[in-house]
């Protein structure tokens, strides 16, 4: 694979710590998510775990991987400039410390500290939406991958009101006084977080790296199949929302065919491109084909359930026991994957791509170590397989436990092999990626560095 994919504009990314302050703080939250799953899996946790640890997950690894990439790529492949360093960096912080106290109000303290946090959460997150709004305002004519990632921008902000309104509501009732349930709305939070800004973003990004990482091009089939999903997957979206907000079973009947099919038609897209791949095989491509394989099965398991019983919340993430597959082997092995080409790229153009032609430099793919990827990669696997088998065949609490214990393993092996490479190969110590200005020990770092974080 070449060092720098051929088309991407490096010249606009911003400093290296503003991605990798996301993803180094994205990789705490995915560990301490997968922790408390494993936890809950016995039955140990306090007050309401169960939902911190799906925060922890969603919110706090996947939206904030989604921010710090966004952060990173949108310039890159819009060729504009990003509105504001200082802007991203304290959008993060926003989300980051909001996330924090929210998981430990939800297991801790009254329902009413719930109020604060989930303010300083949408806070962080509308910040986050205006910057990457305003990177892409200057863009004349909005590619496949720019026009998802502008509609899940929408959806951030969506759901962020949504989920503050029923923080809101454990405390106060203001629902009650409006012409929806907390149910409704709750229904509604979950479908357009998980289908709309998250399932979004990812299916943009793939449009760029499904084709980028395996040298292919859409073909033939493909442009129809994008047109499917392109129209299908945000209509799907707007009426599975809007039908389980007013609890109206056949407007989400509607919106969750539509999905279904766009799923579908994205998986068979990426199994055609894994298909026609011209490149090495590494394990950023075996995680996308379980992606796509994943995809598609949950795509086939879940229509019967969306065509029956759309509202139903064993069916908020379609058939009942399909939450790992979509969470899991689509959601987590598509972050998973990119990270293991992202951050090594990040570190790759920052680090050596000016020695590039005056001397020996590493791969990209030479920036991780590949026995480390193989181990987290099959006990991710292994973990994901578990945990879908238990939820479709009733077994007692060992699957589940095992199945958790895989995971952790798992995740803990990625972080390791991810922290690594930036220990290795950033001029950067983790504690001043983290913490920029804030370190209690700067000063080792490059000159650029130092400037970027001076900033914030």
């Amino acid at each position: 694979m070449s060092a720098v994919p051929g088309g991407v504009d490096t010249d606009r990314q911003p400093p290296m710590t503003v991605p990798l302050r996301h993803f180094v703080v994205g990789l705490g939250f995915l560990l301490a998510g997968a922790v408390l799953g494993a936890g809950a899996g016995i039955g140990l946790l306090p007050g309401r775990g169960g939902l911190v640890h799906v925060h922890f997950l969603l919110v706090g690894w996947v939206c904030i991987t989604i921010m710090g990439a966004m952060t990173q790529f949108v310039p890159v492949w819009s060729n504009a400039a990003l509105h504001s360093r200082r802007l991203a960096n304290a959008a993060l912080g926003s989300v980051a410390i909001g996330l924090l106290g929210f998981g430990t109000a939800l297991s801790f303290l009254p329902v009413a500290w719930l109020v604060p946090f989930a303010a300083l959460m949408l806070a962080g997150f509308w910040a986050f939406v205006y910057n990457i709004a305003r990177t892409l305002a200057g863009v004349e004519h909005l590619d496949v991958t720019e026009r998802h990632f502008a509609f899940a921008l929408g959806c951030f902000l969506v759901l962020t009101t949504l989920g503050f309104l029923l923080a809101l509501d454990l405390g106060t009732s203001v629902l009650s006084s409006l012409p929806v349930t907390h149910a409704g709305v709750l229904g509604a939070h979950l479908t357009v977080a998980v289908f709309g800004a998250v399932l979004t973003t990812v299916y943009g990004a793939l449009y760029q790296l499904g084709t980028m990482f395996t040298q292919t091009e859409l073909h033939g089939i493909d442009h129809r199949l994008r047109r499917v999903e392109a129209v299908g997957h945000p209509l799907g979206v707007a009426l599975l929302a809007a039908g389980r907000l007013f609890e109206s079973a056949p407007v989400a009947t509607v919106g969750g065919l539509s999905i279904l099919v766009a799923a579908f038609a994205l998986g068979a897209i990426l199994l055609r491109k894994l298909h026609e791949m011209r490149v090495e095989r590494t394990p950023m491509h075996t995680r996308y084909a379980v992606v796509a394989l994943s995809l598609t099965s949950w795509a086939v398991a879940s229509a019967p359930a969306w065509l029956s019983e759309p509202l139903a919340p064993e069916h908020y993430f379609g058939a009942a026991g399909s939450a790992h597959l979509l969470l899991a082997g689509v959601i987590g092995f598509v972050v998973f994957g990119t990270l293991y080409h992202v951050v090594p790229f990040v570190l790759w153009v920052h680090t050596y791509s000016d020695r590039l032609g005056f001397e020996s430099v590493p791969m990209i793919d030479d920036l991780y170590d590949d026995r480390l990827a193989a181990a987290d990669g099959t006990l991710l696997f292994a973990g994901t397989a578990l945990f879908v088998a238990s939820e479709w065949v009733a077994t007692d609490p060992v699957g589940p436990a095992v199945a958790g214990v895989l995971f952790v393993a798992g995740v803990a092996i990625f972080i390791s092999n991810m922290l690594l490479a930036v220990r290795r190969h950033s001029p950067n110590r983790l504690d001043e990626v983290v913490l920029g200005a804030l370190s209690p020990c700067p000063g080792r770092g490059s000159t650029e560095g130092r400037i970027e974080d001076a900033r914030w």
